[in-house]
């Protein structure tokens, strides 16, 4: 048992490993391969969403795994979201996910964004407006969202519910009229953006905090992050390894994503930060607050729509 198959208490009582393998913005043909690889060498997170639109490939190589005597269903800890058009047919969209991945259940469901989209428009994923700009719902809160999430609790389908992309604010309003806690509040987190207001927010209130985009986008800039090279020079790793065992440190678990088998196996060999190793990427984040110069990766589109990045996690 290495760190890799560390896990985390979910307020839930159910664990959440550590590493995860996203499926974020895999190509298709290859996202079923990848998963089907990352379970042959030990991953038991898959993570997914309705919008990745590659469900279908992620259940199966699930359903192999289990056919081929590989792992076992309950071994898996498996997370996929809700799409913004399905923000008003919450039960329907869970049933759609199951049916896509043929699965019974899933073991976190999350809102993917505290934003609703018009479900009726001219696309299932990205509607948009004559302008081109998104086709919004603004007088759908997300709080009413978060209510229809609440009644999935108990009914089998999915074993915890959470949200993604909640900034201090957004998780206030919820908390203020939810009757069940998010298990989990899954995020753009890296050193580069460490959102230690929202980190510290959720421990505080017993929510799991799960990174994405850990190494800080397409290209890995933060490879080359002085502090990131000095502690894998230090430890005789690569700068990702570095990137993805700060957030073990930190108490988080993160998301990998690649399809490359190397990579895939690469990512598992993580090691003990120390307290000299944490200090000095918290100098880099430091000097980041100072300067103000933090980096968002992920941006939507209808970010400034909704505040972002100010009301949401920043």
């Amino acid at each position: 048992m290495g760190l890799a198959d560390t896990r985390f208490k979910l307020n839930t009582g159910a664990d959440i490993p550590a590493l995860g393998l996203g499926t974020w913005q895999s190509a298709p043909g290859e996202v079923e391969k990848a998963v089907r690889h990352a379970i042959q060498v030990g991953y038991r997170h898959i993570d997914t969403a309705f919008a990745y639109q590659n469900e279908h490939e992620v259940g199966k190589a699930i359903n192999d795994a289990i056919a081929a005597g590989e792992v076992k269903r309950e071994e898996l800890f498996v997370t996929t979201k809700l799409w913004s058009t399905w923000h008003y047919r919450v039960g329907e969209a869970l049933d759609q996910s199951l049916q896509t991945m043929g699965l019974d259940y899933i073991d976190l469901y999350l809102v993917h964004w505290p934003v609703a989209m018009n479900p009726n428009g001219n696309h299932p994923v990205v509607p948009k407006l004559p302008d081109g700009s998104r086709d919004l719902h603004y007088d759908h809160p997300h709080v009413e969202t978060w209510k229809s999430m609440e009644k999935l609790v108990g009914a089998g389908k999915t074993k915890a519910i959470g949200v993604c992309n909640y900034s201090v604010p957004y998780l206030q309003e919820l908390l203020a009229q939810a009757t069940v806690v998010p298990a989990v509040n899954q995020i753009e987190n890296h050193p580069a953006l460490p959102q230690q207001e929202v980190v510290d927010f959720c421990r505080e209130k017993g929510i799991h905090v799960t990174a994405y985009s850990p190494l800080g986008s397409t290209g890995s800039p933060l490879f080359s992050a002085d502090p990131i090279v000095e502690v894998a020079k230090k430890k005789d790793v690569a700068p990702a390894t570095v990137l993805l065992s700060w957030h073990i440190a930190r108490g988080s678990s993160v998301l990998a994503k690649s399809v490359t088998p190397s990579r895939i196996e690469a990512n598992r060999q993580l090691v003990e930060l120390d307290e000299s190793d944490l200090a000095t990427i918290a100098k880099y984040t430091d000097e980041l607050a100072r300067t103000k110069s933090f980096k968002r990766y992920v941006f939507p589109p209808f970010g400034l729509d909704f505040g972002f990045p100010d009301k949401v996690a920043n």
